[in-house]
Formats: structure tokens, C-alpha cells, sequence
């Protein structure tokens, strides 16, 4: 009988995997606490964009940088610094050392909560491996979560250098590269922590590529928006043009095409980058109202009309308060708020997507093993 009894042992601490409630429940905890600290680096980053303080930091030191200041010399080296940049010298010349120290610490804290969230990520998951709580087929996944963590940390260097240099600003470019990959990274999370205990959900989840086709391309289109969002606060394109429905006198007004070539206006002219945001905004509201009434209309499960509907209800509230930002010419309270409606706009349409979406064969497989 042992020598029977061996070879399972054997396995399963070869190939661990969390069988009750207590690993599943710590391991939510975890990514859920990694999915809010994602959201708060986000929002200290919209912050930093607001306030003007991302280029306080000249350098990227990934350990030392850690460090704040902590003597007088020690801040007048740093303020030395910034002062040597195009955008002290064209826009903040004459700024006072406590100016510049409350600028610092925006950018400083936006750092020290990337590095806060790669401890938050290592350190756990090596406890979580060691103590068998994760599943083969999760690993790698977590793995490909670092890796993207890595690559933001060298993307984030990549757009502060962009102002360093020729420039009084970031590129908006390498701004929306920026966000666009910080807001995969919480979407990657996000997707994993729905997946735990997965078999409790299941059964609420539809079979019916007829329903996760439109929740993806909402998805892709909220995405999109997003983007369109880092771009207008790249160009500060919502300081004009703050009225609506008009803007500039007109729905659709003059001006939108006047940069050469062609191809640079929706992303260099802050007129139609505005307009662009504005338009899909709209077309983000009227595709969520539909796929929420085309839903219920076809009696789809109650799990995903519900869903569905409140994406909906989130959309329409993102919008109006875009237009409330818009027409105060994004004071920062609001543009944070702004920005956080963006992010549970999107973590509604994911989750909404993984309702919609089909069991994955490592599901059904775990079903057929379990049964």
C-alpha cells in the first residue's frame, strides 16, 4: 500500500495547486491587494501629470533613487538639476526650493509606489510557491506579470527622458505607451483573480461566442478611449475648448486637419485630439446602452444582463463626469476622478468579458479531473 500511496504524494507537491478555499482565499487577497496598488500608482501618476511634476526627477537610479533627499544639500543637488532641463527654464524659472519640493514628492512617491508593487509582487509569490499554493498553470502566468511590471519600470524612464532634452513637456506618445501598458498590467491582474476558483463561476458564465465578441470589442473600445484620454493630457488639449456639446462654435468644428502631414493631426493637434476623445466617448456610451439592451432583449442570463447594464450606468457616468472636468478646464480633484471612472469602466468591461467568455480547456480539464 505505501508504495502506492508514494507516487501521489510525490505529484502533488510536484505540480501544487490550491485544492481549498483557504489557498484560493489567500491568493485572491494578494492579487486584489496588487490590483489597488496598480490603481493608486495610476492615479498618483494622473496626479503627477496634473501637477506638472513629472520631470522634477532627472535621473533613474532603480535602488539608490528610493532615497528621498534628506539634507538641504542634498535638495539644492536636485533642484540644481531640474533647473538645468528646458522646462525650468522656459516655463518655471524662478520657482522656489519649496515649490520645487512639492512637485518632487509627487514624482517621488509615483516611483516609490512602483517599487512598492514589485516587493508586493516577489516577495509573496516566493512564499506562495514555496508553500504549494500555486498552481502549475498559474506560474508562468504570474511570471508574465513581472515581466510586464519590468518593462512599465523602462518605459516610464523612456518617457521622462523625452522632456529632458528638446522639450518642455513628455511625449504625449510615450505618455499614452506609458498608461497604455500600466492599464494592461492591472487588466492582466484583474483577468487572473477572476479566474481563481473558477468553478464557482461557471456556471454563471455563457458558452456563446455570440455574447463574448461584443464584450471584447467594448473592451478594445474602452482601451482605445483610455488612450485617447493620455494623449488629450499629453497635449493638455482639456485646458481649451471648454465648452459642450459645441466646441470652437460648432459640433464638428474648423481646424481639425490644418497640421501636415495629414496623419499628425489626431495625435499632435490638440483640437482633434480633444474631438477624437469627445467622439469616442460617445460611441463608448451608445455601444455599452446597446449591447445592455441587446442582452436583455435576448434573454440572456441574468449574470451578463446585469453585468451589461452596469457597464452601461458607469459609462454614462464617466461621461458626464468628462463633460463636468471639461467644461472646468480639469481642475485636479476632478481630473482624478476623471480618471478613476476610466479605470472602473474598464475593470466592469473585463469583467463582463470574462462572464462572457468560454471556459478555457485548463477549466474543463480541472472539472473532468475533480469529477
Amino acid at each position: 500500500m505505501s508504495t502506492t500511496v508514494a507516487p501521489s504524494v510525490t505529484a502533488s507537491r510536484l505540480s501544487p495547486a490550491p485544492t481549498n478555499a483557504r489557498h484560493i482565499g489567500a491568493l485572491r487577497v494578494w492579487l486584489g491587494g496588487l490590483a489597488l496598488l496598480i490603481v493608486a500608482m495610476v492615479l498618483v501618476g494622473g496626479a503627477t501629470r496634473l501637477t506638472d511634476s513629472g520631470l522634477s526627477i532627472t535621473e533613474w537610479q532603480p535602488i539608490m533613487g528610493a532615497v528621498p533627499p534628506l539634507s538641504g544639500s542634498d535638495w539644492q543637488k536636485a533642484f540644481q538639476a531640474y533647473q538645468k532641463i528646458p522646462e525650468y527654464m522656459e516655463l518655471k524659472r524662478g520657482m522656489s526650493l519649496d515649490a520645487f519640493k512639492t512637485i518632487y514628492w509627487w514624482e517621488w512617491s509615483h516611483r516609490f509606489l512602483g517599487r512598492l508593487i514589485g516587493f508586493a509582487f516577489l516577495f509573496p509569490v516566493i512564499a506562495f510557491w514555496l508553500a504549494g499554493y500555486i498552481p502549475r498553470t498559474l506560474l508562468p502566468r504570474l511570471l508574465g506579470l513581472f515581466m510586464l511590471g519590468g518593462l512599465q519600470g523602462a518605459v516610464g524612464w523612456y518617457m521622462v527622458k523625452s522632456g529632458l532634452v528638446d522639450r518642455v513637456d513628455v511625449s504625449q506618445y510615450r505618455l499614452a505607451a506609458h498608461l497604455g501598458i500600466a492599464v494592461l498590467i492591472l487588466g492582466y491582474t484583474l483577468w487572473l483573480l477572476f479566474g481563481l476558483g473558477a468553478e464557482e463561476g461557471r456556471r454563471a458564465r455563457s458558452s456563446s461566442r455570440l455574447v463574448a465578441w461584443p464584450a471584447a470589442a467594448m473592451l478594445a473600445l474602452i482601451y482605445l478611449q483610455m488612450l485617447a484620454g493620455a494623449l488629450v493630457a499629453g497635449l493638455d488639449a482639456g485646458q481649451g475648448f471648454n465648452t459642450w456639446p459645441l466646441m470652437a462654435g460648432a459640433f464638428v468644428p474648423e481646424g481639425l486637419g490644418t497640421l501636415s502631414p495629414w496623419y499628425l493631426n489626431p495625435f499632435e493637434n490638440a483640437l482633434t485630439v480633444q474631438f477624437d476623445h469627445r467622439m469616442l466617448g460617445y460611441s463608448v456610451v451608445l455601444a455599452s446602452v446597446a449591447q445592455a439592451a441587446w442582452l436583455a432583449a435576448t434573454h440572456k442570463p441574468s449574470v451578463l444582463v446585469g453585468s451589461g447594464l452596469t457597464l452601461a450606468c458607469l459609462a454614462l457616468l464617466q461621461a458626464t463626469l468628462g463633460v463636468w472636468t471639461l467644461l472646468l478646464a480639469v481642475p485636479i480633484p476632478l481630473g482624478l476622478a476623471h480618471q478613476a471612472g476610466a479605470i472602473l469602466v474598464f475593470a466592469t468591461a473585463l469583467h463582463h468579458l470574462w462572464l462572457a467568455g468560454e471556459p478555457s480547456a485548463s477549466r474543463r480539464a480541472q472539472t473532468a479531473a475533480s469529477a
